[in-house]
């Protein structure tokens, strides 16, 4: 995986952030989404990296990058303080303009980096999500019953904790298994990836800190940026799996619209990992969006 890519770990934002970088050209930041790391862009990586200098890091809290404590604000896992981690990451290797390409809570990064560092910015990939804000106001039972993680992750330390570090390798199951796909857009390489770093000290912490960021402040942030009229004014191109709960429960074009002043999305044939299902035509699109 990542052939041509170098593995390193920068200091920034206090923590330390663990990436792979390859290629040549224009900037390119990937980021992930749960409970997963930089390793669900192995399929799309290397083609990327033909057109792009790519870097796909690994959010604070998963992954091989810090743990850093809780707190009880949550802050230390905000989409605020990961987005400065990218901004930082990004800078320090010369990159202070660049594009991204973002999945799940890297989306969620990705939408807050946007709005707190625009001029950086030149165009956004967002992928299986509808603003964070929208799928709390608009959650209701078939919502809550696909995204149960949503619902126990928030609850309050160690409960979630003890239960992932307990089985990790069942929580991975019960969560990435559970989707329309199952488990087979994951290689084994992959899949023993995850469940490594799962099984590393601090990260059920951290991914736990993500989701009651995400059900707090996160939240306060971003009806903050609603109420004073701020949108992204980036080119964004939003994609979700039309096998997906995001897409049966939300309108996730109309949702990023309100948002959003130059949208344009679809659905592509897939479900929620849509980078290691349909790697191929995600590539399609991305190229054709970002070049």
């Amino acid at each position: 995986m990542f052939a041509g890519f170098q593995k390193d770990q920068c200091h920034v934002n206090g923590v330390n952030i663990s990436y792979r970088k390859g290629g040549t050209g224009p900037g390119l930041l990937l980021l992930h989404g749960h409970p997963q790391t930089h390793v669900i862009w192995h399929k799309v990586a290397e083609q990327l990296a033909e057109h792009f200098t790519v870097v796909a890091a690994d959010l604070r809290g998963y992954g091989d990058s810090s743990k850093p404590p809780a707190d009880d604000q949550h802050a230390n896992h905000s989409k605020r303080k990961m987005a400065r981690d990218s901004i930082e990451l990004m800078q320090a290797l010369g990159l202070d303009t660049f594009s991204v390409l973002a999945h799940d809570r890297g989306a969620r990064v990705a939408h807050r980096l946007a709005l707190d560092h625009p001029k950086a910015l030149q165009r956004m990939v967002l992928l299986d999500i509808a603003p964070t804000l929208s799928m709390y106001a608009q959650t209701n039972e078939a919502f809550a019953r696909a995204y149960w993680h949503w619902f126990f992750l928030i609850r309050p330390a160690p409960l979630p904790e003890a239960l992932i570090e307990s089985t990790p390798e069942l929580y991975l199951h019960s969560v990435m298994g559970s989707r329309s796909a199952g488990l087979k857009p994951f290689t084994d390489e992959a899949f023993a990836e995850y469940l490594r770093c799962l099984q590393l000290p601090g990260t059920a912490r951290g991914i736990c800190e993500d989701y009651r960021a995400a059900a707090g402040i996160d939240l306060e942030h971003d009806q903050a940026d609603i109420d004073a009229g701020k949108h992204l004014n980036l080119p964004l191109l939003v994609m979700w799996g039309a096998e997906g709960t995001v897409g049966r429960c939300f309108d996730p074009l109309k949702e990023w619209q309100k948002v959003a002043t130059d949208v344009r999305g679809k659905a592509l044939p897939a479900g929620h990992y849509i980078a290691e299902e349909v790697p191929e035509l995600l590539l399609g699109e991305v190229l054709s969006f970002l070049r």
